[in-house]
């Protein structure tokens, strides 16, 4: 354990006021987690007027030999024959992943001033623990001032290990690596509050020598996410248009202008399609949604295997006219493997787009909540980099509009019970053994 800084805190001339000291270990590296519970019988009574309110703190050793909080349960109270709540700690922070590691519990009766009465406390091991609920995990609770004053002391009280589950976290790159596909679909806004395309102040607006602010949105973030693509083959949809030749209103149209086969090749094939698109319909309205997050939940509903999941980038001037049904649709499709990412272009209030978000408040539509928060939603404003450095910014729009994705995945996969399919070995050239005649 090396000492980083150590430094004198400054506060009343003439006092001293402490020493701020910060020390660092590496971490060994287990990505396993633990599940466990503890109840405690015949704890010592500390309270005048109740027995006590105990619970527990976790301390893991330091390579110093100092110890160092890592946990704390709930307070039970007024009871000395507790049982305390399950709780999930990491292998890490319980002991660096050392399993025979001293691992320090005290055991205090809490107090409302802070004040807090010691009752006693053991030490243990990771790998002690491992053996679960067992006579090897029934601990003597001690406190060491009892013991030295009284002859007949035994203890004060004892503390039993109820369960212990170990669970190896796994990432969103495991799932990656063991074949989950992401389908990537972009829809793109056609409506007439964008502006007309052939004006510079349109939002759609095709200048010969620089991006629009859709065309940077796209390309910004689907650079990335096709990187997660396999076959780089995109839907790219386009909704509240008038479309040729007769001028019918869609919310769900092919930007390639092959509705039975909308996939484009790459971001670059969706950004041509998206430009050829913006020649040959008329921009119209409402701004309808969920359409589009519909069309991609009709295919997330039929792969709940965890072998897919479906991303839907919406670039939008966010003037939403089916807020009831888009809610419905998020409702719903929060239940199916796929996320929504929502741009907003323009300077527009984006208060809807807000609510959809759900990162306040859950979703909800006819009294249904949202399974999980499956939308993300960031303002294009934000990431126009007022220097011209539009590599920059558009790399840290990308990144924050990505932000959620791994974890909306594996909520997904949690909840579904879905593990990561082993990743297949590395590939190795075959050996080509040269044989020679004599």
């Amino acid at each position: 354990m090396d000492t980083l800084i150590d430094v004198r805190i400054l506060g009343i001339p003439g006092k001293k006021c402490g020493t701020v000291i910060v020390t660092a270990e590496e971490l060994g590296c287990c990505r396993d987690s633990v599940l466990m519970q503890f109840c405690a019988n015949k704890l010592d009574k500390k309270d005048f007027f109740g027995k006590s309110d105990p619970f527990l703190v976790f301390h893991r050793s330091n390579e110093d030999g100092s110890f160092t909080i890592c946990h704390k349960t709930e307070v039970i109270k007024n009871t000395l024959n507790p049982v305390w709540q399950a709780f999930k700690i990491s292998v890490r922070a319980l002991c660096n992943g050392d399993y025979d590691r001293t691992i320090k519990v005290e055991v205090y009766d809490w107090d409302r001033d802070g004040s807090h009465d010691f009752i006693g406390e053991f030490t243990t091991s990771y790998r002690e623990l491992s053996r679960g609920q067992s006579q090897f995990n029934v601990y003597e609770v001690i406190n060491p001032k009892k013991k030295g004053k009284k002859k007949k002391y035994v203890n004060s009280g004892t503390v039993t290990l109820l369960s212990f589950l170990i669970e190896t976290e796994v990432s969103f790159l495991d799932y990656i690596k063991g074949g989950t596909q992401i389908n990537f679909t972009v829809a793109i806004d056609f409506t007439a509050s964008n502006g007309n395309p052939s004006q510079p102040t349109s939002l759609h607006y095709m200048n010969p020598y620089q991006l629009n602010a859709y065309g940077m949105a796209l390309k910004a973030v689907g650079e990335i996410i096709q990187d997660y693509d396999s076959d780089k083959m995109f839907p790219a949809l386009g909704f509240g248009a008038r479309l040729p030749p007769d001028g019918r209103v869609s919310h769900e149209f092919a930007l390639n202008g092959n509705p039975q086969n909308p996939y484009c090749h790459g971001i670059d094939g969706v950004m041509e399609a998206y430009y050829r698109s913006l020649k040959s319909v008329q921009l119209y309205g409402p701004t309808n949604f969920a359409p589009v997050i519909n069309h991609v939940a009709r295919y997330a509903a039929s792969v709940k295997d965890g072998s897919q999941y479906f991303v839907l980038l919406i670039i939008t001037d966010g003037v939403i006219s089916d807020m009831a049904q888009t809610k419905e649709s998020i409702v719903n499709a929060s239940r199916l493997p796929m996320s929504i990412i929502i741009v907003g272009v323009g300077p527009a209030e984006f208060d809807a787009m807000e609510e959809l978000d759900g990162d306040v408040v859950r979703i909800s539509s006819r009294g249904k909540f949202a399974e999980r928060d499956i939308v993300q939603f960031v303002p294009f404003r934000d990431y126009i980099d007022r220097s011209g450095n539009h590599v920059l910014s558009m790399a840290r729009l990308a990144k924050d509009v990505l932000a959620e994705i791994p974890e909306q995945f594996l909520s997904y996969m949690r909840v579904r019970g879905i593990k990561p399919s082993p990743a297949p070995p590395p590939y190795t050239p075959p050996i080509h053994v040269l044989q020679t005649q004599i």
